[in-house]
């Protein structure tokens, strides 16, 4: 498959919420684990649920632990974590974003159903007549949908142009790189974005150098979200710092999308 093809598969996937009022029934196997009385909520149209429930459920014969803060599901070819207040799990080296972060409820570690079933190999479907059904798979998330080479140099660009940049404005320098591989107008792969010359230097750090530092963990972080699913800054296929240079051809010819710490972003 084209990375173009799964970039863009990726994002259908990620978008996808379960609506509120599927909260009322999390059907598995054709019985409602809500009568267990187990603990959920609703987040702007996204259904939270407990971790260690639906882990139990999923992948049976993992342990599920608390550890400093951290809960953990460890089992045969499964290692995932989940720690309240991050916007992300990780699971088997792969890090999944949640939005609006990992939540503790009445001791309950809670996270997205469909980040969870993803993470251990489910599948979650609606139905307006049966609530949010459960299907339970291999107990293991999927190989990661992007090569280590795209990582490398995801890691690499989003570091060397957001270093001082929050989460959220790495994961829109990382979506700007997807979106071109996605776009006709420019090169199929990561690397060949990043390094595209056709109307000149396209990334200010492949001129100077910094492109081939080492990332930051962040950084890294970031790519391995990025290329996960996580999305930031719409369609964006341009961004700019105006402080820090004279160069304002986006700011007059593109469409503004967003502002993210010290970068514009432009459709």
């Amino acid at each position: 498959m084209k990375m173009k093809q799964a970039v863009a598969g990726l994002a259908l996937a990620a978008a996808l919420v379960v609506p509120a009022s599927a909260a009322d029934v999390l059907s598995v196997n054709g019985q409602n684990l809500w009568s267990q009385a187990q603990a959920r909520l609703v987040e702007e149209g996204t259904t939270y649920v407990s971790l260690r429930a639906v882990a139990n459920v999923l992948s049976p014969d993992a342990a599920v632990t608390w550890e400093d803060g951290t809960a953990w599901v460890r089992g045969a070819g499964l290692t995932l974590s989940a720690k309240p207040g991050e916007q992300w799990l990780t699971v088997n080296g792969r890090a999944l974003y949640i939005p609006h972060g990992v939540r503790l409820e009445k001791g309950s570690t809670l996270v997205p159903i469909r980040a969870l079933a993803r993470a251990l190999g489910g599948e979650v479907e609606w139905s307006a007549g049966k609530g949010v059904m459960l299907t339970p798979g291999s107990g293991r998330p999927e190989k990661q949908p992007y090569t280590q080479e795209d990582l490398y140099w995801m890691a690499r660009i989003i570091s060397a142009e957001s270093r001082g940049e929050p989460l959220l404005g790495k994961l829109a320098v990382g979506t700007v790189v997807l979106n071109r591989v996605c776009s006709d107008e420019f090169p199929n792969t990561v690397r060949e974005v990043i390094f595209d010359r056709k109307w000149g230097v396209q990334f200010t750090p492949v001129a100077n150098g910094t492109v081939y530092d080492e990332p930051t963990q962040e950084s890294l972080l970031a790519a391995k979200l990025v290329l996960d699913g996580a999305r930031a800054a719409g369609n964006s296929l341009y961004f700019i710092a105006p402080e820090l240079t004279d160069n304002h051809w986006t700011m007059e010819n593109r469409t503004y999308v967003t502002t993210i710490g010290c970068h514009w972003f432009y459709e």
